[in-house]
């Protein structure tokens, strides 16, 4: 019996770490119709980026990519020193060079076994309406991070130019990606989101640190699962791959990690998840 096509995915792939760029030269498809969706944190510098694309590119059929924190960092070392929605868009373009689906280009459709489905790439970021409960301002929440030195690199590398701050960049994607997705070929097919950060807040209670969870996404995709009947939704950033079950749709974190964190399981790490066709015995959203 043939083998079908799978729709896989993969995030934090942070190939700037010898042992995980050796992992990701080991990716290769089950078929010639595979496709990988990368949900970010491919790396920082944009040499690596464009090594770790093109390589997945030559090899799957199709190859989605949404941008993690890590990408949209302006790093000293790096020769682009593009800032903000300018290295955004310098990537993007990187990406269409490579064949490379981006947010800003036209949404796949996945005819394999469990489509059709709408894959939907989102850059997102975040806006710190995740924060811990007790804290009514996101000032509130920044000092006591600050205070317990638990700060995200992004407050130092990630710069939002031309938009004030981060959030603003946040509401400002917000309303382009909803306009994008009220405008999508066929909106009666269900959808597979991928984005780097997860949309729902519960995932991150899991952290050891829950002063971070103000860096991983927004309030205002709570619902867009149901609102536009997600088939799955992929993420990262979390660096905990696991599954978590949310109105009926599963929501698949896939981060490969650093090597301190898969090098500490006792196993290797796991290669791309298998989003599309539903595993056997897995519940359909």
């Amino acid at each position: 019996m043939p083998v079908q096509p799978k729709l896989l995915a993969i995030s934090d792939l942070h190939v700037a770490y010898a042992d995980n760029r050796e992992i990701v030269e080991g990716y290769r498809p089950e078929t010639d119709d595979d496709w990988l969706l990368v949900a970010g944190d491919v790396g920082e510098i944009v040499e690596d980026i464009e090594w770790t694309l093109r390589l997945l590119a030559s090899r799957f059929r199709k190859v989605v990519w949404a941008p993690g924190n890590h990408e949209l960092w302006t790093p000293k070392e790096d020769s682009v020193q593009l800032r903000g929605q300018a290295r955004y868009e310098h990537l993007v373009e990187l990406c269409r060079g490579l064949g490379v689906v981006t947010p800003e280009d036209p949404y796949p459709i996945w005819e394999g076994e469990g489509g059709p489905v709408t894959v939907v790439p989102l850059f997102l970021l975040y806006d710190y309406t995740f924060r811990m409960p007790r804290f009514s301002t996101k000032e509130a929440s920044l000092a006591n991070a600050y205070d317990v030195g638990v700060v995200c690199t992004d407050e130092f590398f990630l710069h939002p130019d031309p938009y004030p701050t981060r959030d603003a960049w946040c509401a400002a994607r917000l309303d382009v990606t909803l306009r994008r997705l009220a405008e999508r070929e066929r909106p009666e097919l269900p959808t597979v989101f991928v984005n780097h950060f997860p949309l729902v807040r519960a995932v991150t209670d899991i952290l050891r640190h829950p002063e971070f969870a103000q860096w991983c996404g927004t309030v205002h995709t709570a619902d867009w699962h149901v609102r536009f009947n997600s088939a799955a939704v992929v993420y990262g950033h979390l660096h905990i791959p696991r599954v978590n079950w949310f109105d009926g749709v599963r929501f698949e974190e896939v981060s490969l990690g650093y090597p301190r964190e898969w090098g500490a399981r006792g196993a290797p790490p796991r290669g791309p998840r298998q989003i599309l066709p539903t595993v056997d015995g897995a519940r359909v959203g």
